[in-house]
């Protein structure tokens, strides 16, 4: 009996040890074979590798080396570094792994005075000092087999939404012997910043971000706003915000198109950027505050009026106003944040923008029997009006804009896709070069002549119009920090998303296209925001009867108390029908001014509300209902295993 109870011992401490050394293999096994593996339950997809990059990567041809640089050890203290690091990681890796040996993967760990530090620093990676002294760095760069490198300096916080993009951004750039070329015909100092040329040579401006992206990704070449042709080596060709183009330009535009070109155009009936004032406080010489490209946009099969300001009373930016001590924001409905839910999920190119932060922008509606077809990628809600623009020009209030707001029940499109055959705009050909305006130096003649008249386009176009030049404002959606003396880009909207996947779309490479944005975390509270306004509109109201009760309480008052003034000195006082008019009016004024601090107060209490009842659910309810569903799944055990041991009996 006792060698059985020994037995049973012993079976027990071994059986113990066999599953402590199996727990171990198994979690040694999966570590050596299954780094990379992981399960992506995130709503969308946040860290499952793009198809896009899997195209990209596929089409490498030339060997890539990327070298990862991150200091692991000096890192050790930094809980987000490593976290963060470990991600980047994981993400070569699996790169790596889907390149069919095409990307080869050095992981570099540069120690303190070692050659491999002076190798990062050669290779124009910056360096994180820590409070000790020492250097973290926490980079990659990327060489190619010719002489081809790119890099990352250092991955920071603000740029962890795009690490998948910018990291297949650099393989492509590699991957490719020419970069694309995108012509520019702009009159917006997209290169040089809000001062223009003369502040960029002062080191006084910079370009405005989205700009950096393009110069990143593509061979930029600026057109002259008076040229005869489109260079040929031009592969689509961005019209952002001209001043008013010649007949010859607006024909080499036209004959572009009908030789299968592509476009992308901004045109805007009330530019706020380009009125932004430089350091000598006025906007940059030579700018257009309205932009529209004549015959051309009617022969795309689109109508556009540069004399119309779409306001949005849903989808409005909350501005500070500063007006009221109590009320510090309100909403400006010429300044549209243009959510997902106004966007065309179902087209490439605004598949993954969350949100657009536009200001006074235009809109567009299809010709009637237009050859091309009229897609719209960008809308306003059914809670819009429209504004004419010398009413904004005015300056009006943001209040005022609420107060006299009347919604035409209808959508307007602000960016749309024309697509399929388009005719000239021209019956014949224009032969007569570009003519200087009077005072004027005379244009640059592009070195490409004037081609052939086409009547038809060779095939289907592809256009992309937009209502609005300030997308390229960085103001409206970017926040940018200086880190290690690079600026840093932080995003609050995709503007650049539309712009860079427009591009890409027209460029006829879309792989990059799905990694915008991709993994935008930032959702708002939609219900929360309807309740904020549907109060402040009742505010507005209510706030507008009492404002004017208690003007006219005062202006009473005022009056009764100096009609009377002489008459009181003269008797020794007000009458008793006075005293008591003057009681009644102060007791009026009064009460209307606690009742507008009442409104005032009540503006947020909807919202107030809603907040507690979701911190009770969160807090109270839900641990409640989890405790009772536990209480009663206990119990039925209970009064099972009670029957199975009666059942016994």
């Amino acid at each position: 009996m006792q060698n059985q109870q020994i037995s049973r011992s012993a079976y027990r401490i071994i059986m113990l040890v066999l599953l402590a050394v199996l727990f171990l293999a198994v979690n040694m096994f999966s570590n050596v074979m299954f780094r990379s593996a992981r399960v992506d339950l995130t709503e969308n997809s946040l860290y499952t590798l793009s198809e896009g990059t899997a195209e990209v990567v596929s089409q490498i041809e030339e060997p890539i080396t990327l070298r990862f640089f991150y200091s692991e050890e000096l890192a050790t203290d930094y809980g987000r570094i490593r976290t963060y690091a470990g991600h980047v990681r994981d993400l070569l890796e699996e790169i790596r792994a889907r390149s069919n040996g095409m990307v080869r993967l050095e992981v570099i760990e540069p120690e303190p005075f070692s050659e491999d530090e002076d190798l990062a620093m050669s290779l124009g990676l910056k360096g994180a000092p820590t409070q000790s002294g020492d250097i973290i760095y926490f980079g990659l760069v990327g060489t190619n087999s010719v002489d081809g490198l790119d890099s990352i300096p250092f991955f920071t916080d603000e740029r962890e939404q795009y690490l998948e993009y910018d990291i297949a951004r650099m393989i492509q750039n590699l991957s490719r012997p020419e970069r694309p070329v995108l012509g520019i015909v702009t009159n917006l100092p997209l290169d040089t910043g809000a001062g223009g040329l003369m502040s960029a040579m002062r080191g006084e401006s910079l370009p405005f971000m989205i700009y950096e992206e393009l110069r990143n990704r593509f061979e930029i070449e600026f057109l002259e706003q008076q040229f005869q042709a489109v260079p040929k080596r031009v592969d689509v060709l961005m019209i952002a915000h001209p001043r008013p183009l010649d007949t010859p330009t607006l024909y080499a535009i036209d004959q572009f198109v009908m030789r299968g070109g592509h476009v992308l155009a901004f045109v805007d009936p009330h530019s706020e950027v380009s009125l932004t004032a430089g350091p000598n406080g006025d906007p940059v010489r030579g700018y257009t505050e309205q932009s529209d490209l004549g015959p051309l946009l009617e022969s795309w099969g689109v109508n556009y009026d540069p004399t119309e300001i779409v306001g949005d009373r849903a989808i409005a930016q909350r501005v500070r106003t500063g007006l009221d001590a109590r009320r510090q924001e309100s909403d400006y409905v010429i300044w549209l944040a243009v959510p997902r839910e106004n966007v065309d999920t179902n087209d490439i190119v605004t598949s993954d923008v969350a949100r657009l932060n536009l200001g006074t922008a235009g809109h567009f509606t299809p010709v009637e029997g237009a050859t091309t077809v009229f897609s719209p990628l960008v809308y306003s809600s059914e809670d819009a009006q429209l504004y004419d623009v010398e009413y904004v020009k005015g300056g009006p209030k943001p209040d005022d804009l609420l107060r006299n707001f009347d919604p035409a029940g209808k959508r307007f499109t602000i960016a749309a896709r024309l697509s399929g055959p388009v005719d000239s705009a021209f019956e014949g050909p224009v032969d007569e070069a570009p003519v200087a305006p009077e005072g004027a130096q005379s244009p640059r003649k592009s070195q490409d002549k004037a081609p052939s008249y086409m009547a038809q386009s060779e095939k289907d176009a592809n256009i992309i119009v937009f209502a609005d030049s300030d997308i390229f404002d960085d103001r409206f959606w970017v926040r940018t920090d200086s880190y290690l003396g690079e600026r840093v880009a932080q995003p609050i909207a995709d503007n650049a998303v539309f712009v860079m996947s427009a591009i890409d779309n027209l460029m006829g490479s879309n792989e990059l296209i799905s990694l915008r944005a991709r993994d935008k975390s930032d959702r708002p509270f939609a219900v929360v925001e309807e309740l904020r306004r549907s109060a402040e509109r009742r505010f507005l109201a209510e706030q507008e009867a009492l404002e004017k009760k208690i003007d006219e309480a005062e202006r009473n008052l005022t009056e009764l108390q100096v009609g009377g003034l002489d008459e009181d000195v003269a008797d020794g006082g007000p009458s008793e029908q006075e005293a008591s008019a003057i009681k009644r009016f102060r007791t009026e004024l009064l009460d209307s001014r606690k009742k507008l601090r009442d409104v005032q107060r009540d503006l947020r209490r909807d919202v107030e509300q809603l907040g507690a009842q979701l911190r009770f659910i969160n807090i109270v309810l839900v641990p409640i209902i989890l405790a009772l569903v536990a209480l009663a799944a206990a119990f039925l055990r209970y009064r099972r295993r009670k029957a199975r041991v009666e059942k016994g009996a």
